[in-house]
């Protein structure tokens, strides 16, 4: 194959890059476009692929916009990968992808997948004032495409600058600001000084509902770190033997819904509080609940959707593996007489619970990003639930997972997906599954 080459672009790959022919081969071009006609250079082949390196668009795409960010493209900051595709077309982007999958590897023929879900800023909700034909709004629909990210982590460079890391590279690009990131973590972020402070990465969350920040600090070595910083915030720093407290708790507290929960530094949370809400809603409905349920909650971590299942079902149970998941569970679940938790690996708790009897009705799950995989869900499957409803942070494992679902003898009703993370390929979505 040559090795600098011309393609005609006209599909999405489910890693965010276009896709062209040439040779026969499939060829996958980063930050560039379908609909677009470029100049490639070829730089991994193999026998029916090939990876390219975009050298110059010839026919760009109307989607094609400057990106606002100067550390976004080729051989800078891996944070990114669309911010040169407006962001509409971002949107429709993931819905096919979404698609594909569920059609290629899920071996479904016709895919019901809802438009995608765009999520909107709280701060822009005001209705905009019309233009002067009064046809549109003057402005562009109040989309949260920037400044989302309730936690980020982020690497120091040898000379003790913040950034992330560069692509698949461990080398890290510094960066002034980050454009992803909400206010509060914007502050806290201009407010370090790694340098200083001999950190080798940081992690830092905010409760964009509550205001409440906190800081994971990590060194070369258990030393406590020389950090100074004007802003309120809670401290804590990561050693070999666990999280050592420097300033306050090592949690903060968010709000959803109108519900609290506590995260700590090590526990997952959606990085989106806005996108939780809209997950959340979405689990609900898809349930379906009925006052004398049963429901699993697995993979259920600080119980974001656990509470929220609690107040429409007779009893609600929960699996998790992380211990310190688990411990802001039972913070959080209080004393909530319908819930329980089960701490450890789903797949070896829910043998132990159908070996006791358990029966559901519904079953909702939020697995890693690899899927669940064929041995959890033929425990789920052998639970008898009447509905499944899957929350998936990747639409190949989606699509994977679904072949065991579907042969198992349930039927996809409706996968909605979500733009939690705009700017980036990543799609989250929310798939459920009846007994046909």
């Amino acid at each position: 194959m040559d090795h600098i080459v011309e393609l005609d672009l006209d599909a999405i790959a489910h890693g965010g890059e276009a896709i062209g022919r040439h040779a026969g081969k499939a060829v996958f071009v980063p930050y560039a476009i379908p609909g677009e006609r470029v100049v490639a250079e070829i730089v991994e082949e193999r026998e029916r692929w090939a990876r390219a390196r975009l050298v110059r668009v010839l026919t760009p795409s109307p989607d094609r916009i400057a990106p606002p960010c100067p550390y976004f493209g080729p051989d800078q900051c891996g944070g990114c990968q669309w911010q040169h595709i407006a962001y509409e077309r971002q949107a429709e982007l993931k819905q096919a992808i979404v698609v594909d999958q569920l059609r290629r590897l899920g071996h479904i023929a016709q895919p019901p997948v809802s438009d995608i879900i765009v999520l909107a800023d709280p701060a822009q909700m005001e209705p905009e004032p019309l233009a002067a034909d009064a046809q549109s709004p003057a402005s562009d629909p109040p989309y949260l495409a920037f400044g989302y990210r309730n936690h980020v982590q982020l690497s120091a460079t040898p000379d003790g600058r913040l950034g992330y890391r560069r692509g698949d590279s461990p080398e890290v690009v510094a960066i002034e600001r980050c454009l992803l990131l909400a206010d509060r973590l914007d502050e806290l972020h201009a407010a370090l000084d790694a340098a200083e402070a001999g950190l080798t990465g940081v992690s830092l969350r905010a409760g964009i509902n509550t205001g409440e920040a906190l800081l994971l600090l990590e060194t070369a070595g258990d030393e406590q770190p020389e950090l100074e910083i004007n802003l309120s915030t809670a401290i804590a720093l990561r050693t070999g033997r666990g999280i050592q407290p420097l300033i306050g708790e090592p949690w903060l507290y968010e709000e959803v819904l109108g519900r609290r929960y506590r995260v700590s530094a090590e526990s997952f949370f959606q990085l989106n509080t806005v996108g939780a809400a809209a997950l959340v809603e979405l689990v609900l409905a898809y349930a379906d609940l009925r006052p004398d349920d049963v429901v699993l909650d697995l993979y259920c971590g600080v119980g974001l959707f656990t509470l929220a299942l609690a107040e429409h079902a007779s009893a609600v149970i929960g699996v998790e593996s992380s211990p310190v998941a688990c411990e802001d569970f039972a913070v959080n679940a209080g004393d909530r007489m319908n819930v329980a938790l089960h701490e450890g690996n789903v797949e070896h708790v829910l043998p132990a619970l159908r070996a006791e009897g358990l029966r559901c009705a519904v079953v909702v799950l939020d697995p890693p990003r690899a899927g669940a995989g064929a041995e959890v869900l033929r425990e789920i499957v052998a639970c008898a639930p009447r509905r499944i409803v899957y929350v998936s942070s990747d639409p190949a494992s989606l699509a994977r997972d679904a072949v065991h679902l579907t042969a198992a003898g349930y039927r996809l009703v409706e996968a909605q997906p979500v733009d939690l993370c705009p700017q980036t390929y990543y799609v989250e979505t929310v798939g459920v599954w009846e007994r046909a």
